[in-house]
């Protein structure tokens, strides 16, 4: 046996998630309200160096000069001052008060917010409902009514405005709170003796600070906007001080002979908040999770497919599922995750094809991409073609692709509490998948709900319509499930790892129930596990995948008894033997490559034990056994076997 150290060049590793800064200048449109926002900011905290007039002087001899006269830019107000000055002082004082105010709300608000959220019951109690008393008057009306207590001025309308906007935070952080403070991570802080306090500001707020930093980004536009509001009425700031409010106010009685005045602030406003707006709309993208591939668009309905052309070959005549050469990326800042690396494999009518591997060897994304449930950004289909009773299905419509999913093609997920809507009945849910496909009444829907339940072996199964996901057991969930799929006699079934979160009891149920569903019903099933004892008892054929690629197929019983790929033998030796205590369990050494930088040669070289040097160099073929049989290795084990 050849020695499997062989030395490699270690290759340097590509950049991966771009950083937050990046993500957001990817964003043409907030990149651009920054860079508005930055110019906006930068002259008005400039204004006191600037070569600008005093602001506040009259000169009734300049009264209403328009734009670009001499020594006034933007012409001067009906009392002579100058537009310009006043313009950049007006603006200085805006963005001031909006700031002050939001900071306040989002202060008081988040923190209030914060405590009823983890305190729950009276204290909880207490603050919503004085919370709900705020909100209960119109929040400009009570502006105006704290504005009328407390006098007219800019630091009461500053309140004012600060007050009536802290409901907008405690409404959204409670909430958030609400749903953190019952998660386990909290519930292990307590045990480690952690205080009230140390939980709230250390476990707590760091969850909930992208929320109140986005809600304030989003929020400062509509200060500015209320304060403005204030001023216009004369409530805001008071002569001589100008903000974009009074200035728009004085504006208002020489509108129609001199609308400069009035549009000179009116146009700061709209740039101030539409920057302001857009700025915060990056933020929001930047910090939300599901946006960080960079792309910075929510996924789509079905998998973008960017495939040059189909394949040349024809699909197989007698099969309901052929794929050839799939390739499915991700592409994730500047890196491209090749999760998906040209998959071929067919499954028959009425056949069990078991698609196996360790996590992370693509076998959810080949599932996934068959009917275009990758999310898209970041994931694409590449190239390939997935050919459904001679139906290609990347060149389906999407109308097409509706009419298949739940329909001809079914999928039963790993986690069906999960995948079971928590707010409706399963009964509900099985009548609406029901009608979804086929022109039936609701009561008629009901009666193959029910019959569909008593299929899969549920007892009371009229009784159990009426019961929501919760109020099951997880095997009890997984029947619903694939009820569910078989709800309209499915030619193809795709069941990603339907027993894993299962004990072993529940799963010989589910898989002695799918093999005689199938068998009954001349349904063909994908089986995606990685677990070889599960593919003993319900596949015909096999295929074994690695680092998204298929590295060798072959029937059940060929590749139980004579596994030609080292990795396929290495994941036979992991699963135990009733009755061989003495037999030893041997785990794979090492971790499988990341799919963005995958070795040259055999991607499972540096793992394996009979590796060689010409095993990492060049594209490793699929070498042929036979018409079912095949393995993706240079130098396959039992090959003398095999060939037979």
């Amino acid at each position: 046996m050849t020695d499997a150290a062989i030395s490699t060049p270690v290759k340097k590793k590509k950049g991966g998630r771009p950083s937050a800064v990046k993500l957001l200048l990817n964003n043409t449109l907030a990149t651009t309200g920054l860079i508005v926002l930055m110019l906006i900011v930068l002259v008005a905290l400039a204004a006191p160096i600037l070569p600008l007039q005093p602001p506040n002087v009259t000169d009734p001899s300049v009264r209403l000069l328009p734009p670009l006269s001499e020594g006034h830019l933007l012409g001067t107000d009906a009392l002579g001052r100058d537009l310009l000055s006043r313009l950049i002082w007006g603006t200085r004082v805006s963005l001031a008060v909006g700031v002050s105010a939001t900071l306040i709300a989002a202060f008081f608000g988040s923190l209030i917010g914060l405590v009823a959220g983890y305190a729950g019951g009276r204290t909880d109690n207490i603050l919503m409902r004085g919370i709900d008393m705020v909100m209960a008057f119109p929040y400009i009306l009570l502006a105006l009514a704290i504005v009328a207590v407390l006098g007219p001025g800019l630091l009461n309308a500053l309140y004012a405005i600060a007050v009536v906007n802290i409901p907008f935070f405690a409404r959204n952080i409670r909430g958030m709170t609400l749903g953190l403070s019952r998660r386990e991570f909290v519930d292990a802080a307590r045990l480690s003796g952690k205080s009230h306090f140390a939980i709230l500001f250390g476990e707590v707020l760091p969850n909930v600070l992208p929320v109140i930093i986005i809600t304030m980004s989003t929020t400062i536009g509509w200060m500015i906007l209320e304060t403005a509001g204030l001023s216009f009425l004369g409530l805001g700031a008071q002569p001589p001080q100008a903000d974009l409010g009074s200035m728009l106010g004085d504006g208002r009685k020489v509108l129609f002979t001199d609308a400069h005045v009035s549009m000179v602030p009116g146009l700061m406003i709209f740039a101030l908040v539409m920057s302001i707006n857009l700025f915060g709309d990056g933020i929001r993208d930047v910090l939300d999770p599901r946006l960080k591939s960079g792309a910075l668009a929510r996924p789509g309905a079905r998998t973008a497919v960017k495939r040059e052309a189909a394949p040349d070959e024809k699909p197989r005549e007698n099969a309901v599922l052929d794929v050839q050469q799939m390739r499915t990326e991700f592409h994730v800042g500047g890196s491209i995750y090749k999760a998906v690396g040209g998959v071929d494999l067919h499954i028959r009518e009425g056949e069990c094809l078991g698609l196996v591997g360790e996590s992370g060897s693509g076998k959810s994304v080949t599932a996934m991409s068959l009917m275009g449930l990758v999310p898209t950004p970041p994931g694409r289909i590449a190239g390939g073609a997935a050919w459904f009773s001679g139906e290609d299905l990347f060149a389906a419509s999407d109308e097409r692709i509706r009419q298949l999913r739940g329909g001809a093609v079914s999928h039963v997920f790993q986690d069906p509490l999960s995948t079971l809507h928590p707010l409706f009945t399963v009964g509900d849910q099985l009548i609406e998948a029901i009608q979804a496909h086929q022109p039936l009444s609701k009561s008629e829907a009901r009666k193959k709900a029910t019959d569909l339940l008593q299929s899969v072996r549920i007892p009371n199964a009229a009784e159990r319509l009426n019961a929501f996901p919760h109020e099951l057991s997880g095997g009890m969930r997984q029947r619903i499930s694939i009820a569910m799929a078989l709800a309209n006699d499915a030619q193809l079934i795709i069941a990603d790892e339907p027993t894993t979160a299962l004990d072993v009891t529940v799963q010989a149920q589910i898989l002695e129930l799918m093999n005689g569903l199938r068998k009954e019903r001349n349904t063909a099933i994908l089986f995606i596990t990685h677990d070889f004892g599960v593919v003993s008892a319900i596949c015909d054929r096999v295929a074994v995948m690695y680092a998204g690629r298929i590295v060798e197929t072959g029937t059940t019983e060929e590749i139980l008894a004579n596994p030609a790929h080292p990795y396929t033998a290495k994941l036979i030796d992991c699963v135990p033997v009733l009755g061989e205590p003495e037999r030893r369990l041997d785990a794979i050494q090492g971790r499988p490559p990341v799919v963005n930088d995958l070795p040259d040669g055999c991607a499972f070289a540096d793992r394996c034990p009979y590796a060689q040097e010409d095993c990492r160099k060049g594209d490793i073929p699929m070498l042929s056994f036979g018409e079912e049989r095949g393995a993706r290795c240079i130098h396959p084990l039992n090959r003398e076997t095999a060939d037979a």
